[in-house]
């Protein structure tokens, strides 16, 4: 079904987001880090790691280091930022799942 594809490419979406975020998050707080301990830790494949690590760098929120991958200084603005929207996009998937209960 068109509406099934739809909904799992949204949930698609949403968990190559959250991967990034953790990515970003533990880097954040353990950097420098490499590949295989983000993979350790996480417990995602090494190509997913370094798909996310890509992301994060050609973002500007990472930049990899003799040591591994480091935060950058738009780090803690694009977090900062993150939450916000993410705070709207709660209140509208609350509205939205509002409108959907029976009358």
């Amino acid at each position: 079904m068109k509406e099934d594809n739809f909904v799992e490419k949204l949930q698609e979406e949403i968990e190559v987001m959250e991967r990034h975020l953790k990515m970003l998050t533990i880097i954040r707080k353990e950097g420098p880090i490499g590949i295989i301990k983000l993979s350790e830790i996480t417990g995602f494949p090494a190509h997913k790691v370094r798909y996310s690590l890509r992301i994060l760098e050609s973002s500007g929120l990472i930049r990899p280091s003799v040591n591994g991958a480091v935060v950058t200084e738009k780090t803690e603005e694009f977090i900062n930022q993150f939450r916000n929207i993410l705070n709207k996009l709660v209140e509208r998937l609350q509205n939205l799942e509002k409108s959907l209960l029976p009358r």
